[in-house]
């Protein structure tokens, strides 16, 4: 099977620990690919408007599932957004807002939103991944069409809440892991998969045709769903048990390897 698209994660895949990639390995890969019309999607829980950061000059040429799939823009145009009714919306930020000691970023198709009164370390951590990052006095007031919440906290202390929150906002979101110490409420459905299918449909593409590759809980969907499924050195054991092939870690080019094997036609893609 060719080869048509090639999809992957962001942080602790592509990106190495500080947050960088091989930029000239990349373009010279990036330029072979479009010879071969072969698309390149970015797949992350990150909000649209940070990952164009990374790719300045090529934005608007390749393709990006957004905010753990809630968002997706196919070469710059928006193709797809999810939406919380204002009910919904105002369940979550209620059931949230209970634990006092809980941060977290309301997202939504304008902007971010964080509570004014959040600690500035946690707003300088989400405003590297939120560029677009807005304080507010009360998230009720929010005039936004929201589609998910980020929260970051210890990692000792995520399983207990995801346990409480998978019950409390059953039917509403759902609690994904992305690593880092980062949980996030998604749309039931509309995860990374949901996103990329709705690109792969729209250009005639089997997910047999696709390459997927990641390193967390937010990336299983995708990791099923394709056969040429790659988890990176650094990945979970529960994501390395997905995935059916594997790659060096985030700090050693795992993902433009990837990349580079498919331009190369060496295994699996002999």
């Amino acid at each position: 099977m060719t080869v048509k698209v090639i999809v992957t994660d962001m942080d602790g895949t592509f990106l190495d620990d500080a947050k960088q990639y091989d930029r000239d390995r990349f373009m010279a890969q990036f330029a072979q690919l479009r010879q071969r019309d072969i698309e390149f999607v970015v797949a992350s829980g990150n909000q649209y408007y940070q990952l164009i950061s990374f790719f300045p000059e090529l934005k608007d040429q390749i393709s990006f599932v957004a905010e753990n799939g809630a968002l997706v823009f196919e070469h710059g145009q928006q193709l797809f957004h999810g939406e919380l009714t204002r009910h919904e919306a105002q369940v979550v930020i209620g059931e949230l807002l209970k634990d006092k000691a809980l941060n977290f970023v309301a997202c939504g198709l304008e902007s971010a939103w964080v509570s004014e009164n959040a600690p500035d370390s946690f707003i300088d951590l989400m405003a590297k991944h939120y560029h677009r990052l807005q304080r507010i006095s009360d998230y009720h007031q929010i005039n936004d069409t929201l589609f998910k919440f980020s929260l970051n906290l210890p990692d000792s202390d995520i399983p207990q809440l995801i346990d409480k929150l998978h019950v409390s906002l059953d039917g509403i979101m759902k609690p994904v892991t992305s690593g880092f110490g980062f949980v996030d409420l998604i749309i039931p459905g509309l995860h990374k998969a949901n996103g990329i299918t709705r690109l792969l449909k729209r250009w005639h593409v089997s997910p047999q045709a696709c390459v997927t590759i990641g390193d967390s809980g937010n990336d299983a969907e995708m990791l099923r769903m394709t056969d040429f499924s790659f988890a990176m050195g650094n990945a979970s054991d529960a994501i390395k048990a997905i995935a059916r092939h594997r790659t060096d870690d985030n700090n050693h080019q795992g993902a433009l390897n990837v990349i580079q094997a498919v331009l190369d036609g060496t295994p699996p893609f002999q």
